[in-house]
């Protein structure tokens, strides 16, 4: 697969993961939409879902349906973080840029908090 995170969207990952508990992997799915043509979702997930592909990551695994894999052929995902809004910028060099930030951590403002502290 030839899809990269950046170093701070690797460090945000980790830290995702922590926050959970430590179990389980970084889950992305997209699929057509959103602002740059395509629509991004991502979570903590105890196991890959039926047809996710798995790809270790060294010190965590990542979840991919197989319907995103073809999508993010070539991506680069980093994580950008500024004093008033945090999240993933996905930059297709296919295509235009998007940043979603909308979805990027704890729904909470405690959480992001605690998240931020680790």
């Amino acid at each position: 697969m030839d899809m990269s995170f950046t170093p701070s969207a690797e460090k945000f990952i980790r830290r995702m993961l922590r926050f959970s508990g430590g179990t389980g992997g970084f889950r992305l799915v997209v699929s057509a939409g959103g602002c740059s043509g395509l629509s991004a979702q991502f979570d903590i997930a105890g196991a890959p879902h039926t047809g996710d592909a798995v790809v270790d990551r060294g010190d965590y695994k990542l979840f991919l349906p197989e319907s995103s894999l073809k999508l993010l052929e070539g991506v680069v995902i980093d994580f950008m973080e500024t004093p008033t809004s945090s999240g993933f910028m996905f930059h297709d060099p296919k295509g235009s840029n998007c940043q979603c930030a909308s979805d990027s951590g704890p729904k909470s403002a405690a959480g992001l908090h605690q998240l931020r502290e680790l």
